[in-house]
């Protein structure tokens, strides 16, 4: 599916993923600060974003213009270390499902972002 064009207004519908989280939060802040006023939120417990059909029925069903992706699993250094295939495994079925079923619904435009917390400590930046 091609994406639907509408300009960014008002009145356009984001769905910020993560809006419970630092990052998400303060993207839900600026967008009311900014007069956005058809925010779309889900908590994990109303959408399991690992769940491929339940992404697929909510993209279908809420006719999202803008994605923000700021949802993860998180858990600090220590637990992504001592569980590394487990948060990576869940964080690559969010971000596909969401990217995917986006598209697929044809959404404007999606921001997804990233942690610096996901690289190794002496990675080069």
């Amino acid at each position: 599916m091609t994406p639907h064009p509408s300009p960014l207004t008002p009145h356009s519908k984001i769905y910020v993923a993560g809006h419970r989280g630092m990052v998400g939060s303060a993207i839900v802040r600026r967008l009311k600060d900014e007069g956005f006023t058809n925010i779309i939120t889900r908590t994990h417990k109303e959408l399991d974003l690992i769940d491929q059909q339940a992404v697929r029925n909510f993209f279908q069903s809420e006719k999202i213009d803008y994605v923000v992706l700021a949802a993860a699993k998180v858990g600090g250094i220590h637990a992504n270390n001592t569980y590394p295939a487990e948060f990576i495994y869940q964080n690559m079925m969010i971000e596909s499902n969401l990217i995917h079923e986006a598209h697929k619904a044809g959404v404007n435009n999606l921001l997804f972002l990233g942690s610096s917390c996901i690289y190794p400590r002496n990675a080069p930046k």
